[in-house]
């Protein structure tokens, strides 16, 4: 700082030591990028290892305590029964029918929601006249359980597939809305008048700053609506279905075949941490430029 005050003078030294400083700043931003990259990676495969013990043990109880006698066996049987009933329905063919058709009705339903709840979410968080117009009818939809209105999907769609894509559509619609809402409203402001000031459209306001600010919360809504479809369609299944693993978990408890009934609870236990992983995944994509990542299971 002395040799530039010497050589430029007082004013010109702050200048370039000003501008030397910004430049290490921008230097260092990549590799503070990859830094919180990788603590970030640290963070989720600790988590998970650290679940591991737990799961174990649970696994364990399920093992032993039927045999043990402290469960009946009929009715809760051992977790290897369970298994060696799982590989017989997935080597039959019987689990990989049951799981396309009950993933193919959620996957509708689930889509469908993202078509109407990210538009309207977007809408509704961004005006608010549209939103005061609009949140009475939404609020009374969302609080309307879902497997009450089943009966009337049913009496107006019918049996068949209509009624179940119905009802897992409804099912997740409403995280995805409220999420949706919520994102928009947490949007920086000073980033909303920077892009104003700039003379942005509404269309680029939205494309540009406003989604892409809102994708943590969006994300966070569709995981909760990847459940909640899941849980839609399997009580559908239940209740008006021959086939899909609603329909199989609810048959096989009826003919008392307990271990394809865990069997299928299993798959649908993996199914959603598959997807809820796939989705932890794409936030991550999504909001890589945020330095931060979701590492939660919830």
């Amino acid at each position: 700082m002395a040799y530039l005050t010497e050589k430029f003078g007082s004013a010109r030294a702050l200048h370039l030591f000003a501008g030397a400083g910004e430049t290490v700043a921008v230097a260092r931003v990549p590799a503070i990028k990859a830094s919180a990259k990788i603590r970030s990676k640290k963070a989720s495969h600790g988590t998970f290892l650290y679940g591991l013990p737990l799961l174990g043990l649970f696994f364990l109880l399920w093992e032993i305590a039927p045999r043990l006698g402290w469960l009946n066996r009929i009715f809760f049987p051992p977790l290897s029964e369970v298994l060696v009933a799982w590989w017989a329905l997935l080597a039959s063919g019987v689990l990989i029918e049951h799981i396309g058709i009950s993933l193919q009705r959620a996957a509708i339903g689930f889509a469908l929601g993202v078509v109407v709840a990210i538009p309207l979410g977007l809408l509704m968080g961004r005006y608010s006249l549209f939103e005061k117009v609009s949140d009475l009818l939404v609020q009374t939809l969302r609080n309307t359980s879902q497997f009450a209105l089943l009966p009337v999907f049913i009496l107006l769609l019918g049996i068949g597939e209509e009624s179940k894509v119905a009802i897992t559509f409804y099912s997740s619609v409403f995280f995805l809305l409220v999420n949706t809402i919520s994102g928009v409203k947490s949007v920086d402001p000073l980033l909303i008048k920077a892009a104003r000031s700039m003379g942005t459209s509404d269309f680029d306001l939205f494309r540009k700053v406003i989604l892409p600010a809102s994708i943590p919360s969006i994300v966070a809504g569709a995981r909760l609506a990847v459940k909640s479809s899941l849980f839609a369609v399997i009580g559908a299944e239940m209740l008006a279905a021959k086939s899909g693993l609603g329909f199989l978990i609810q048959n096989s408890q009826l003919m008392m075949e307990t271990a394809d009934m865990y069997a299928g609870i299993l798959t649908l236990t993996v199914i959603g941490l598959t997807v809820n992983y796939l989705l932890v995944w794409f936030e991550r994509w999504a909001t890589a430029w945020k330095g931060q990542s979701e590492t939660s299971l919830i």
